[in-house]
């Protein structure tokens, strides 16, 4: 009776500890999946190396690139002016200065008593985007200048040395968005929370990019687009799926899936269209 005593002993430890790991695995799994812990942003990969953006960011990002491309500006314009507002509101369109300019606002901290328009005016993130290129292409080669003295020679700023510590976001952003490196944009983002909405996205394309010929289909947005057009186009639509509820892009043999985190993947995506997926009504 002792020995079977003395067998049971091992035999239910082994249950215990299975009871346990089987508990840590299920605790693990939960917290893989569990969506609370996703970290939403976004990233611009160019060769080995990575620059982050919060998903706020890289929606004012995306729009100021789109109106460089939709000016035929070289992507180092758009860089310059991804810097700049990095330094200036950290991409966040603010409505307030500081001690430098009490008046100063947006995007730029462009200051209306400056001349850069109404505080309305400079509080339109396109608008606002379109006034500092405006001011860019005045300066003679402003392409081939550091992006110190290009920013400072529009911005005037008490602090012109700043601007350096934000070029490589701004290279590797600006690429990416501009095309220059297709599939190099991507974001982590949960899952949307509200239905997503084809009028809208196709509203918010017009304003950054222009006129561009889409049509609707359900929960599908097909752009007429190709080349260096398409691939903007597409970065764009990840740039902005959190606000939009994109959850599908694809374009050029190319899909992005906001549900698989994978980045751009390989797919049967058609050439001179660029397909954009928003989320259905949430189901309670």
């Amino acid at each position: 009776m002792a020995r079977r005593r003395g067998l049971h002993r091992p035999l239910v430890l082994l249950l215990t500890l299975a009871l346990v790991g089987g508990g840590v695995y299920t605790a693990v799994s939960f917290l893989q999946r569990s969506e609370t812990l996703v970290s939403e942003r976004c990233t611009a990969v160019v060769g080995s190396r990575t620059a982050e953006l919060a998903t706020d960011q890289a929606v004012n990002a995306s729009l100021i690139t789109a109106v460089a491309v939709q000016r035929g500006l070289p992507p180092r314009a758009a860089t310059i002016a991804l810097a700049t507002a990095m330094q200036e509101s950290k991409l966040r369109n603010i409505g307030h200065g500081d001690q430098a300019g009490p008046d100063s606002r947006g995007l730029f901290q462009q200051r209306p008593s400056q001349g850069w328009g109404t505080e309305a005016q400079v509080m339109d993130p396109y608008y606002a985007a379109n006034a500092f290129y405006d001011a860019l292409v005045k300066i003679p080669a402003y392409e081939s200048l550091e992006i110190t003295d290009a920013a400072q020679r529009v911005q005037r700023s008490a602090y012109p040395g700043a601007y350096a510590q934000h070029e490589e976001m701004g290279r590797f952003f600006a690429s990416g968005l501009s095309s220059q490196t297709p599939g190099s944009v991507h974001c982590t983002l949960r899952s949307p929370d509200a239905p997503g909405d084809t009028a809208q996205v196709a509203t918010e394309l017009s304003q950054a990019y222009g006129p561009l010929a889409a049509t609707a289909d359900g929960q599908t947005l097909t752009v007429e687009a190709s080349g260096a057009q398409a691939w903007s186009v597409a970065q764009w639509a990840v740039a902005n799926a959190k606000g939009l509820a994109v959850t599908d892009v694809s374009v050029a043999g190319r899909s992005w899936s906001r549900a698989a985190d994978e980045g751009w993947q390989v797919s049967d995506a058609a050439d001179g269209e660029v397909r954009i997926t928003v989320s259905p009504a949430v189901e309670n």
